[in-house]
């Protein structure tokens, strides 16, 4: 658990679920799948409210990046920076080696921590099987891999 004034960032629980789901409907951000994987979520809480989250479904040696979410108000005071750094250092821990997204709105950000723009066909077979590649995120969305 790390802390910062007033903001905690921490794993996610089953607890979490409701106010996790509210935050990625309010920022019009795909629920599909997020619950069996909540697992492997980090959730941004300030004054014990969840105000930013991010996750990962892992599958062996990749994993698909999602929901790095800040809510509207907090957002640009650095949070999903923190969010991010969390989830890099998770999937180390984890033996994750690339780490795959769908973006429609995020790809300046992810690109200059190091993401590049590949075709979603390149991604990892196993992570193409996830709910977002398959359904979740439309076609529109850039996929982008992480090699760390």
């Amino acid at each position: 658990m790390t802390m910062v004034s007033d903001i905690i960032l921490k794993p996610l629980t089953r607890r979490d679920y409701p106010a996790l789901e509210s935050l990625l409907l309010a920022e019009e951000l795909p629920v599909e799948g997020v619950a069996e994987h909540l697992v492997n979520f980090i959730g941004l809480f300030r004054g014990g409210k969840l105000i930013g989250a991010v996750g990962l479904e892992i599958y062996g040696a990749a994993a698909l990046l999602r929901s790095l979410v800040v809510t509207g108000s907090e957002q640009g005071k650095g949070y999903g920076k923190q969010l991010y750094r969390a989830i890099i250092d998770k999937a180390r821990e984890a033996g994750v080696g690339e780490i795959y997204l769908l973006t429609e709105t995020a790809e300046r950000f992810f690109a200059a921590r190091g993401f590049r723009k590949i075709p979603r066909e390149q991604a990892d077979p196993a992570v193409q099987q996830s709910v977002e590649f398959r359904s979740a995120c439309p076609a529109s969305a850039v996929c982008m891999v992480y090699v760390g």
